[in-house]
């Protein structure tokens, strides 16, 4: 499971980031997606996209939102991510000029991507944003090329998602690094390299250091080498829908990237899990806890919904960028509701 991250802007026009730390860390994954969508600028983008590893957690993957309009743009910022340590990115559909991208160009575009990033490529179809669904067919053939590893649908269409898996499991299979449990593992979480959260605090000091002499600097205590195994995997289809996340899992997607699990994670992770231990029963319940919220909050309402719901929960939501408002009185109380039984 994903959680869609979003950014949260202060008073000042800045951002605020820190009190991401603690919300990432509960979850498998966090999608660095640019909060602000089309209304961040250029320079705005890349700073959203640099904030990722350096705000999360070692132990969880990290997607950066990359997708631009023209496939140099786009592989600037995948460039740009590979410096930073993600480990993929996610690539919305081009749409400005919709009425031109036939099949044809919108496989070159991805095509073209996909040759040249750095980072493996994950497709992106929201239609709900750019009134363009990517055809099955495409993605057909895209989930062939060797740098396309799977794809998030945030239709909403359960149909979809299940054509989606059948025509994309004639994929190449491919071995992966996971835990010893089965949780994934990317390079970025095997680099000795990589900088330990700052919340474990500097609480370790090396013998070495204790016995020469020197001034001895306490520091963050050294990560304990990861078990490892391999396994085969295939084209990764993930759900973007929370309110069908539970019959989409079933219709063979293999996780979710859910804007709705920013400020519920919890209560989206328990439908994971409920059908991930094969409990058809509780993770149907814990579905229709969730359904209503992702329609109203996370559909309806979008960023303003979204960004007020995490101060509810006890994250840092902000204010929306304009031209987007924060929610009314009488949205805020629908909100208050309908997080009832889902806050953490």
């Amino acid at each position: 499971m994903f959680l869609s991250r979003w950014t949260p802007l202060l008073a000042q026009a800045g951002s605020k980031h820190g009190s991401l730390l603690a919300h990432a860390d509960e979850r498998d994954g966090v999608a660095g997606f640019d909060g602000r969508g089309g209304y961040a600028e250029r320079r705005g983008v890349a700073g959203s996209v640099a904030c990722g590893p350096s705000c999360y957690c070692v132990g969880k993957g990290l997607l950066a939102g990359v997708g631009r309009e023209s496939v140099i743009e786009t592989l600037r910022l995948a460039d740009y991510a590979a410096e930073l340590a993600y480990d993929a990115v996610l690539v919305r559909t081009p749409h400005y000029y919709r009425k031109q991208m036939r099949n044809r160009e919108m496989l070159t575009y991805y095509q073209a991507v996909a040759d040249r990033s750095p980072l493996p490529v994950l497709l992106y179809s929201v239609p709900s944003c750019t009134a363009y669904d990517l055809p099955i067919e495409v993605v057909a053939e895209l989930a062939m090329h060797p740098n396309i590893v799977g794809m998030k649908d945030s239709s909403g269409n359960v149909e979809r998602i299940a054509e989606l898996v059948k025509v994309t499991r004639s994929a190449k299979q491919r071995t992966v690094t996971v835990t010893t449990v089965f949780a994934a593992v990317t390079s970025r979480m095997l680099s000795p390299n990589t900088e330990q959260p700052a919340d474990g605090g500097a609480t370790f000091v090396a013998a070495g250091q204790l016995i020469s002499g020197a001034t001895a600097l306490a520091e963050a205590p050294p990560r304990p080498p990861l078990k490892t195994r391999t396994k085969e995997v295939g084209f990764q289809l993930l759900c973007g829908s929370a309110q069908t996340l539970y019959p989409s899992l079933e219709a063979g997607a293999t996780g979710g990237v859910l804007a709705l699990a920013t400020f519920a994670p919890q209560a989206c992770c328990e439908v994971y899990t409920a059908w991930a231990e094969k409990d058809p029963v509780l993770a149907a319940e814990k579905q229709e806890r969730i359904a209503k919220a992702g329609i109203e909050i996370a559909g309806k309402m979008g960023i303003p919904g979204v960004k007020y719901a995490l101060d509810v929960n006890g994250y840092y939501g902000g204010r929306p960028r304009m031209p987007l408002l924060p929610l009314t009185g009488d949205e805020q109380r629908v909100v208050d509701e309908l997080m009832q039984d889902i806050r953490n």
